[in-house]
Order: structure tokens, then C-alpha cells, then sequence
């Protein structure tokens, strides 16, 4: 079977930035998040917020490699970057005082991916 490469050119210079932003500075995160990503769309991470709410504190910062969804409920601060955010989801971590992050912003802001969690559920494994 051959294996096929992303036709996005937004994620495909999304990933690049991941692995460039890895080895220059070390950080074996965004090596991961990078290799997340390029995965098949069926085999992304999709997390709900009820998710996010179990396993989270007040300000913690995650990163999801994929797209966050609205089920659920969020009662805590929390900063979460991810690929894609659904309507809803933006909205509810919005209004718990929390932020939603692009990619691209936080390897700007925080190229070595220092006090970030990977969060999600692999539903193939």
C-alpha cells in the first residue's frame, strides 16, 4: 500500500514549522506533535471538553494535536493549542476564562514547548 502525504498546504507548512522549531530547539513536543499531524484525518486526535476537564488543573497549558470539540463542560482556567476548534468549543473555554491557541502563536511564543501536555484519546489503538 502506498502511503499518501497530506494535500494541505496550511497543515503541510504547519508540520514543517513543528519539525524545524523541534531541532533547533530541542524539543521533543513539537518532534511529536509534527509526527501527530501528519497522520490520515481518521487517525488525528478529536478531544471534547469534557475530556480536557477531567484531566487538567486551573492554568494549565495542552496542546492537541487535532481538533477539540464543545461535549462537555469546561469550569476551570486552561490554555489549549490544537490543529482546529470547533464553534462551540471556542466559545465554552472562552467564556471559563481560558484561552485558545493557534499552533504557529505558541512555537512563536514558546519555542521550546516548556510547561506543555500533550492531551487526547487514540481511538484506533
Amino acid at each position: 500500500m502506498r502511503k499518501t502525504k497530506t494535500t494541505n498546504n496550511d497543515l503541510q507548512e504547519i508540520i514543517s514549522e513543528l519539525r524545524k522549531t523541534a531541532s533547533t530547539n530541542e524539543a521533543k513536543i513539537w518532534k511529536r506533535v509534527a509526527a501527530d499531524l501528519s497522520k490520515p484525518t481518521r487517525q488525528r486526535r478529536v478531544v471534547n471538553l469534557s475530556r480536557i476537564n477531567k484531566f487538567t488543573k486551573d492554568s494549565d497549558k495542552i496542546v492537541v494535536p487535532g481538533k477539540v470539540l464543545s461535549v462537555g463542560e469546561i469550569d476551570h482556567k486552561v490554555e489549549v493549542v490544537a490543529y482546529q476548534f470547533s464553534d462551540a468549543a471556542k466559545a465554552k473555554i472562552e467564556s471559563a476564562k481560558g484561552r485558545v491557541v493557534t499552533i504557529p502563536e505558541v512555537l512563536k511564543s514558546n519555542p521550546k514547548g516548556t510547561g506543555i501536555k500533550i492531551i487526547g484519546w487514540l481511538e484506533w489503538l
